[in-house]
């Protein structure tokens, strides 16, 4: 396994100081489920009537844990839920063994805590197509369970990384008559990034009282607003998946609200924007806005075939404002465009217009803009209302090395 000391130069100063969401505690612990010296193990146990939501993705190899998870999301609110993740083995690509070691990791998780089986959710990151070694796991649990705490969702986030170069976490707290709500997530992912349905690994908890079917209905349509706008390298994980556990502690029923709904989705964007800040080699955090498309769903489709360009990627690692590459990845995406209205800026750099290099453009302005860490790329489609933003990173040789030595 590649060993990844340097932070990313995109990362935050420090973890955020995230609130204690009554109704749920955490707890961590080295498992040796493939790595040495660092936790690799994260249980999260959340109190009765707590509602659970999720979104996974849609690969056609989805792991194990996600295949189970997706039955088990919409089941009923009853009782306690646990949620038990490991880092360092993705359990995908394993066949019955799979699903074996699903099953044990959660029997052992009920058996340790009370929760039942059909309330425990698992999720595994790491490498693919090597069995999982879950009686390491099994083996940790009454460990885990007498080390739960309220104040540990920071430790969790650090178990949950494998090429990460720091822990994410963000919240956001919303006053709703008069009394506060808290929500507060983690995340990780560093590559294989292109959602479909979450990202790499999610968990959001809230103590707002909501009704699952409310919950999900909430999570998808924010999902497709943060998560499922940001690439890191175009390849959709077998693993992808997002929690969303609302405690109901607070007392405090939040269907319907629309701030509450708007600081969910703050939380969800910026998780997702320091996935892509942590993206394996980033030196560059890319920001392309794309708007006068023909729909909303072109928009997108232009912005994400910029974003996956590996010309684009690796033009913007060498600091070159090649507006070309730009004309390229929009006429290859296969939505809706027209070559002399397109408008594409840098910055407040306007670089081409009407088919064209414009006749104000300075390259030498473009240049010294390009070597920012921090980069807005917009382009205008000049066809109707069309608009979408996403997200991405550049493409340079550290992403080379990490991937090349990863299981090495």
């Amino acid at each position: 396994m590649a060993t990844i000391t340097k932070v990313s130069p995109l990362a935050p100063a420090s973890f955020p100081d995230l609130p204690a969401i009554d109704g749920v505690r955490f707890a961590t612990v080295d498992a040796g489920v493939r790595y040495q010296g660092r936790t690799d193990v994260m249980l999260a146990v959340l109190d009765p009537g707590t509602s659970v939501a999720g979104v996974f993705t849609r690969s056609a190899t989805r792991a194990a844990p996600v295949l189970d998870c997706q039955e088990k999301i919409g089941g009923s609110s009853d009782g306690p839920a646990a949620i038990l993740v490991n880092s360092g083995n993705a359990n995908a690509f394993t066949g019955h063994y799979g699903q074996t070691s699903v099953a044990e990791v959660t029997q052992a998780v009920s058996k340790a805590t009370g929760v039942s089986a059909e309330r425990v959710f698992t999720s595994s990151t790491g490498v693919i197509g090597e069995p999982l070694p879950h009686d390491r796991i099994v083996a940790q649990l009454e460990t885990l369970k007498a080390d739960l705490s309220r104040h540990a969702i920071e430790d969790a986030a650090r178990a949950i990384m494998t090429t990460d170069t720091f822990p994410k976490g963000a919240s956001a707290q919303v006053e709703i008559d008069g009394k506060p709500v808290s929500i507060a997530g983690i995340a990780k992912g560093s590559g294989m990034i292109a959602p479909d349905m979450a990202t790499m690994l999610v968990y959001i908890f809230t103590d707002a009282q909501i009704e699952q079917s409310a919950l999900q209905e909430m999570l998808g349509a924010q999902t497709d607003r943060t998560f499922n706008c940001i690439t890191v390298d175009s390849d959709t994980s077998t693993s992808d998946s997002l929690l969303l556990c609302a405690t109901g502690a607070s007392g405090i029923d939040t269907t319907g609200n629309t701030a509450f709904a708007q600081a969910l989705e703050t939380v969800m964007l910026d998780l997702a924007q320091q996935v892509v800040r942590d993206g394996e080699g980033a030196t560059k955090f890319v920001e392309i806005r794309v708007t006068g498309a023909a729909s909303d769903t072109d928009a997108k489709t232009h912005g994400l075939a910029i974003a996956n360009s590996p010309l684009v990627k690796t033009a913007i690692a060498g600091e070159d404002p090649n507006w070309g590459r730009i004309v390229m990845a929009i006429g290859k995406s296969g939505a809706a465009a027209d070559r002399d209205l397109l408008s594409i800026s840098f910055g407040d750099i306007l670089v081409a217009e009407k088919g064209w290099v414009s006749p104000n453009y300075c390259e030498e302005g473009a240049s010294a803009y390009m070597q920012g860490k921090d980069l807005v790329i917009a382009v205008d489609l000049g066809l109707g209302e069309g608009k979408s933003t996403v997200w991405t990173c550049d493409l340079t040789h550290g992403y080379i090395e990490i991937n090349a030595d990863y299981r090495s």
